[in-house]
């Protein structure tokens, strides 16, 4: 009995792995109910299953406006698929057993390690109740500040409604909004200009992206910088500097030109500072993306696929795999045997880690792309927009994805799936781990 479960049991991968795979599933089975839709019949599975990919992977690529065509029920099922997904449904599940009286083993535990990018086990649970505290907070506030501008707006009983559901869909990075109302998959065009809307969603974007561990950094250092860890450093520094390389590009090369020119100047520089900000994983929109010229939309493609940091709400290869990446290359450069960064050495391991997630992230969204501009009859550079917006669980899009067939909607989806629980979590899971119990003989090979 002993050697059976041995044999059954699964690895921390294949939990994670599982659990969205299961989440969902449920939740399409939820939206493909009769009174999910607002017409009468259901939608069709396939639809259902798409966005309760999306809503799971915090990604907000949607096939259906999301305020027209669901209910209220429908609704409710997207924004709790988008809070637990957006947290982890290790992380929920864990929750849920603690608030049951029911002690966390020590496969739960590590589980739970995995699945938050935690460095170490010891104080796992006491941190994972303090992510769902605090995330919860956080999305609080956030709804306290949205609300003057939505209840003036939608009026003060359903402007609660729209406060929440924006304030949890901007923490969790998914990009899902309400506005269609206005006019359908209009996202936040309507508050382009409105300082309070877009300084909240920035601030819940960020600070969503950012990372678990990096809240805990600043909780317990505040800004003595040095003595944060090296990861939360290098996320930090790499946000920083995405969004304000984001914005100049924005503000100088895009927002400066002829069609954007029935937006003010003020709006011209929210609009700038909020793509930059939103493209690395939020999905919401404030002006028009289809104004934006190629070079415009191939930076926001490569913001795309580098996304948020580890261990946050945020998709994308990550930033300190960005980061990784960029010191890498310098101390090739400079002929250095150790990459370092603040004063502190780069494993090996981690290097090679950081080079095969960007190289499966570059060859999935590639050929993912091409698959789909073969199969559609679409221009490559707008395929690979949109595959570049599900692998990085973004949720941008230039308008293409309601009219994607059958083919195209299952590799959206499998991107979105890959892109939020990693794709070496994926090959972790369904790979044995080899024993080194001997090493070849090492040669030289030229590269470059």
């Amino acid at each position: 009995m002993n050697k059976l479960k041995k044999k059954f049991r699964l690895s921390s991968s294949q939990v994670i792995i599982g659990g969205f795979a299961l989440m969902i599933f449920i939740g399409a089975v939820l939206l493909y109910m009769p009174f999910s839709t607002v017409e009468k019949g259901s939608a069709p599975f396939i639809d259902c299953l798409f966005t309760s990919a999306s809503a799971s992977c915090v990604t907000g690529l949607v096939v259906h406006d999301t305020a027209t065509y669901w209910t209220a029920f429908g609704k409710t099922v997207i924004l709790l698929l988008i809070q637990i997904g957006g947290m982890g449904v290790v992380t929920m599940a864990v929750l849920v057993t603690m608030m049951a009286g029911k002690k966390i083993s020590l496969s739960q535990r590590s589980v739970l390690q995995d699945s938050i990018s935690a460095h170490q086990l010891g104080g796992i649970v006491k941190a994972a109740r303090d992510i769902v505290l605090t995330s919860l907070g956080i999305e609080l506030a956030g709804a306290v500040l949205l609300y003057p501008s939505f209840a003036k707006e939608f009026g003060y009983f359903d402007g609660i409604i729209y406060a929440i559901w924006h304030s949890i869909s901007a923490f969790c990075n998914a990009g899902f909004d309400l506005m269609g109302v206005k006019e359908q998959y209009s996202s936040l065009t309507a508050f382009t200009g409105n300082p309070t809307v877009n300084i909240t969603i920035m601030l819940l974007i960020v600070i969503g992206g950012i990372g678990f561990l990096t809240w805990n950094d600043i909780k317990l250092y505040k800004f003595k910088f040095r003595k944060y860890k090296l990861q939360s450093k290098l996320a930090l520094c790499t946000t920083r500097a995405l969004i304000l390389g984001g914005f100049a590009y924005f503000y100088i090369f895009e927002y400066s030109q002829r069609k954007f020119g029935d937006l003010t100047t003020g709006e011209k520089i929210w609009g700038a500072l909020f793509q930059s900000i939103t493209t690395r994983t939020a999905g919401f929109n404030t002006t028009d993306l289809t104004k934006l010229s190629e070079a415009g939309q191939l930076i926001t493609i490569i913001l795309m696929l580098i996304g948020g940091t580890s261990g946050s709400t945020a998709g994308g290869m990550k930033t300190t795999t960005f980061a990784v990446l960029i010191i890498t290359c310098i101390a090739v450069f400079r002929k250095k045997d150790d990459v370092t960064a603040f004063n502190r050495r780069i494993s090996s391991d981690t290097v090679r880690t950081a080079s095969t997630i960007f190289t499966m992230y570059i060859l999935l969204f590639v050929l993912s792309g091409i698959a789909i501009s073969i199969s559609e009859g679409l221009p490559l550079l707008t395929c690979l927009f949109e595959t570049a917006s599900a692998i990085g669980t973004v949720g941008l899009t230039l308008g293409i994805t309601p009219s994607l067939h059958f083919f195209s909607k299952c590799v959206i989806i499998m991107l979105m799936y890959f892109g939020r629980v990693g794709a070496l979590t994926i090959i972790y899971a369904t790979l044995k781990n080899s024993d080194n119990l001997y090493r070849y003989p090492e040669e030289k090979v030229t590269v470059g």
